[in-house]
C-alpha cells in the first residue's frame, strides 16, 4: 500500500476500460477498497470491475479493527478474498493482543488468503527499523504457522527484506513481491529464491521502461497483476484515484512489452494468482 496521497485534478474524459474486452479472467491481486476514497461508490467500483473482465479481487485489511470495519461490506462479495495484517509503517499496532486478533481471524475466516502487506518500509520515518523488523518476522512466522502465502511490501528496504526472509527459512515459501517496481536484476533475484512478483500501474509510466524490461522476463507462472488502489493509477489515469478495473489499462502496457496478446496475459495473470492465493476455479 503506497502512502501517496490522492490528488484530485482536472477530470478528463477517460477510455472506458470495459471497451477493451477482456475476458472475465483477471485477478486483482491486491487493492484497499475499504479506504475512505470509496465511500461514496463502492458498488459502483465493483461493477466497473465486472465489466473490465474482473474475476475476483484481492481486499486487503491492514489491522483486525479495519477487519472488523469493513468486512460487512464485503463479505456478500464471493468474488473478493482477503489478504489481512499491519503496515510495516504501522508496526507498533503489533502489540500482543493485536497479533493474537489478527491471528484468531485468519484462523476463522477461510476467505483470507494470504498474510499482508507485510515487510519493511524505509522511506517513510514514521516508524524505525527496530520496530519494524521484529513485526516483520511475526507476521512471516504467522503466515507459516497458518500455511498460507505472504504478500511482501518492500520500500528503500530491498536489501534488508530479502537478508530477513532469507534468514528465516523463506526462500521458496509462497510469496508474491507487491507492487513490485524494481528492475530486471531485482526481478531475477526475486524469482531465483522462488517467489512471484505482482506488477502495478506505473509499468504504464512513460519513463519506467526498466520496470517494463523486468516484466519481459518474468515467467508467466509467477506474474500477477494489481492496482494498490486507490494509489498508483496507470496511464491515461495516472493522478487520478486508482480502481481495479484500471487494470485493462495495465495488462495491455504488461502485453506490450512482452510481445503478447493482452487477453492471454491476462487469463493467464489471473489463473497465476488463483493458483497462488488456493482461490475456487473460476466459472
Amino acid at each position: 500500500m503506497s502512502k501517496k496521497k490522492h490528488h484530485n485534478g482536472p477530470q478528463a474524459p477517460l477510455p472506458d476500460p470495459a471497451s477493451f474486452r477482456l475476458p472475465r479472467t483477471g485477478v486483482e491481486s491486491h487493492a484497499h477498497l475499504d479506504v475512505r476514497h470509496f465511500d461514496e461508490d463502492r458498488a459502483a467500483v465493483l461493477e466497473r470491475a465486472k465489466a473490465a473482465g474482473v474475476a475476483r479481487i484481492g481486499q486487503v485489511f491492514m489491522s483486525s479493527g479495519l477487519w472488523e470495519k469493513g468486512k460487512d461490506y464485503f463479505l456478500p462479495h464471493p468474488e473478493i478474498f482477503f489478504l489481512l495484517s499491519i503496515h510495516p509503517t504501522e508496526a507498533e499496532q503489533l502489540t500482543d493482543e493485536e497479533y493474537e486478533r489478527l491471528r484468531a481471524i485468519i484462523k476463522a475466516e477461510p476467505r483470507v488468503r494470504a498474510v499482508g502487506e507485510t515487510g519493511l518500509d524505509f522511506y517513510w520515518k514514521d516508524c524505525p527499523p527496530e520496530v519494524q523488523k521484529p513485526a516483520f518476522l511475526r507476521l512471516m512466522h504467522l503466515a507459516a504457522e497458518v500455511k498460507l502465502p505472504l504478500s511482501i511490501h518492500s520500500r528503500d528496504a530491498t536489501e534488508e527484506t530479502i537478508a530477513l526472509l532469507r534468514a528465516e527459512g523463506f526462500s521458496h515459501y509462497p510469496l508474491v513481491w507487491h507492487c513490485f517496481g524494481g528492475d530486471a536484476a531485482l526481478a531475477e533475484r526475486i524469482l531465483k529464491l522462488g517467489w512471484h512478483i505482482s506488477i502495478p500501474g506505473p509499468v504504464t509510466f512513460p519513463a519506467n521502461q526498466a520496470l517494463r524490461e523486468a516484466v519481459r522476463l518474468i515467467p508467466a507462472e509467477r506474474l500477477m497483476i494489481e492496482t494498490d488502489c486507490p494509489y498508483l493509477a496507470p496511464m491515461p489515469c495516472r493522478g487520478k484515484r486508482n480502481e481495479p478495473a484500471y487494470l485493462a489499462f495495465t495488462i495491455h502496457k504488461m502485453a506490450e512489452a512482452r510481445g503478447e496478446d493482452p487477453a492471454a496475459l491476462w487469463t493467464s495473470c489471473g489463473q497465476t494468482a488463483i493458483k497462488f492465493f488456493d482461490l475456487a476455479p473460476l466459472e
